[in-house]
């Protein structure tokens, strides 16, 4: 830093007067710049080696074994691939199925095309709508900021004020979204913080200064200079630990409670709404009603999240805070940001006719969507035709209200002030433009390729065969092998999107239990959950990356502490698999539909029919 500094002194510019051109020896320079080794040269050129030789390794599949599951196999091979390594852009590897199954044979493309848009596609379309209207008008700020000054700054309250506001918007509205408002009230709070304590450190080192002030005219025996007082106290280096500890816990307890937020909801995350989309479409090849619905995902997501939100709580406390997690007495400090929390809200004003419209609209689709079907019990979707009405129904008729409702009251007629002569204006409480900026346009491409990769996975054969192959699990206890495979989700999801992982995993994990008898729902509930569960790197996840790119955390911090994370909460899925989601939704029982068809298609009526003939 200094050295920087100094040669950008002009002072010290004009002292080295630069050598005239004509003497500079340049061919010194040039033997220090040596090309670049054939290694970096061909790092440079991963992305283009891996889209070119994938596919060309993997040829020999679909050429030796001409067989559609083997064809099947290939693209998803292929598209895996690109989806790890990130080669080619997700939303770009999602296309690939509209031109390759047609190319081998597997499914015309106007089939593959209808499946990039579908019920499941809508709904968190219009989730989104709705997601980018509460963020237009800022109101995921202002709950999230309410309920800090509800909580207070005492440090294990105030974590848990950012990590139940980070939860609960994190239910209705992106995850990425979340990550970055709360993210600045976070280094606001941690400002606050270390004045105070900047404050009372110079307080201490004047009056220990004035206290000791001989010590300045001691002289050393070494070169008669006065005694090295500078050196910070251990009070100070202690509480500057404590800081750098409380940042750090504040920072991770955000991206980490994003993340457990979208598991409570059915349109929360990507994972999730593939989930729905593929158990829509398999539910609905054996002519059964799909259950799962967002009012019937809260029985199963709402509080299993909850529960991993308080393990998180407590682990942050056991591993950032320590010995200090039960409190402090340094009375300022909690009093500073206390007010700049309050002195923050203050700012955002009484709630607009805008804020309020909004939430009144937000708080209306909550409720339609929770009333649509109590299954025996009834609900609204009762008052229309059988499978007619859906949960993006009312997503889509909110959405709708948005773009012609106005943001502000309308001064025309009876509503108009006697002394206004302004020209009326119209403003509804959403434009498309907002729509256009904040939507994230290339998740439906990546949800369509996991809907016609479960498409041809199923009308190829590769399902069953699958299936089959897993049969191997049967041995075992059922929760057994839920555990193992989430652990391996749980770690998998840490290196590749979890959308795209939570596609490939789907179809197999449905097939797996129907395979054992159970439910489809029996291990893709937790597969999906667990997908969700990328605490450890900043690469697994946005939020993650937004919280590493301040600077506050370090790769260290961030795996250390969501390894356990992994570990702790990928038994809490299992649990609430085998308990209250096995109790709502019955998943260790096939449902007849299902037991039709594997009857029909088993070997041994196979086996049976070929007599026959």
């Amino acid at each position: 830093m200094d050295q920087e500094t100094n040669t950008r002194d002009p002072s010290m510019i004009q002292q080295t007067p630069s050598p005239p051109i004509a003497e500079l020896d340049l061919e010194p320079v040039a033997e220090q710049c040596s090309k670049p080794t054939i290694g970096r040269q061909l790092w440079a050129l991963r992305n283009v080696l891996i889209v070119l030789l994938t596919p060309v390794v993997l040829l020999p599949l679909p050429i030796v074994v001409d067989d559609p599951k083997t064809n099947c196999a290939y693209v998803i091979l292929v598209m895996a691939v690109f989806w790890m390594t990130e080669a080619v852009p997700i939303a770009a590897t999602s296309l690939m199925p509209i031109f390759m199954f047609p190319m081998m044979g597997m499914l015309p493309a106007s089939t593959v095309s209808a499946t990039y848009l579908n019920d499941a596609s809508v709904l968190c379309f219009g989730s989104l709508v709705v997601a980018v209207a509460i963020e237009t008008w800022g109101i995921h700020r202002r709950i999230a900021l309410r309920m800090l000054v509800l909580v207070g700054a005492e440090p294990k309250r105030l974590m848990a004020g950012v990590m139940a506001s980070t939860w609960f918007l994190s239910i209705w509205i992106a995850n990425t979204a979340t990550t970055a408002m709360m993210i600045p009230i976070i280094n606001t709070i941690m400002q606050q913080l270390k004045t105070s304590g900047q404050g009372d450190h110079d307080k201490e080192t004047d009056i220990e200064q004035s206290s000791n002030s001989y010590k300045l005219a001691t002289i050393s025996p070494e070169g008669g200079k006065p005694a090295d007082t500078s050196q910070p106290s251990s009070h100070a280096r202690d509480d500057e630990v404590h800081y750098q500890r409380m940042f750090k816990a504040l920072s991770l307890s955000v991206c980490f409670a994003a993340n457990i937020g979208g598991i409570a909801g059915l349109t929360g995350t990507g994972s999730n709404v593939v989930l729905k989309g593929q158990s829509d479409m398999i539910f609905a090849d054996n002519d059964v009603t799909c259950p799962v619905t967002f009012s019937a995902w809260f029985v199963y997501g709402l509080p299993l999240s909850i529960i991993v939100l308080v393990i998180l709580w407590i682990w942050m406390q056991i591993y950032f805070l320590r010995c200090r997690c039960c409190g402090t007495n340094d009375k300022t400090a909690t009093k500073r940001v206390t007010d700049a929390i309050k002195e923050d809200f203050k700012k955002l004003g009484p709630m607009s006719f805008a804020q309020w419209s909004t939430l009144t609209f937000t708080g209306l689709l909550m409720v339609l969507w929770i009333t649509r079907d109590f299954g025996s019990y009834g609900g609204w979707g009762l008052i229309f035709k059988p499978k007619f009405a859906s949960d993006s129904t009312p997503a889509l008729l909110i959405s709708f209200l948005l773009f012609i409702f106005p943001a502000d009251r309308p001064a025309v007629f009876c509503l108009r002030k006697k002394d206004d002569v302004r020209e009326p204006t119209f403003r509804p409480l959403l434009t498309w433009k907002d729509v256009q900026k904040k939507m994230t346009w290339s998740l439906y491409l990546l949800f369509g390729a996991g809907f016609s990769l479960a498409k041809a996975s199923q009308v190829s054969g590769l399902s069953d065969w699958i299936g089959e192959k897993l049969q191997v699990f049967a041995d075992l206890n059922p929760y057994i092998t839920m555990l193992i495979i989430c652990y391996i989700v749980s770690f998998a999801t840490q290196f590749m999107s979890n959308v795209a992982l939570t596609t490939l995993m789907m179809p197999i994990m449905a097939k797996l239990s129907t395979g054992l008898g159970y439910s489809p729902l029996f291990f893709m509930f937790p597969v999906a959950v667990a997908s969700s569960f990328a605490f450890m790197l900043p690469i697994a996840t946005p939020p993650n990356a937004i919280v590493f790119s301040y600077g506050n955390v370090g790769v260290v911090d961030m795996a250390s502490c969501g390894f356990i994370m992994n570990i702790l909460s990928v038994p809490v899925i299992v649990f609430a698999t085998s308990t209250w989601g096995n109790a709502f939704f019955d998943l260790t029982t096939l449902p007849a539909g299902f037991l039709q068809g594997a009857m029909t298609n088993s070997p041994l009526n196979v086996s049976i029919s070929n007599s026959t003939n």
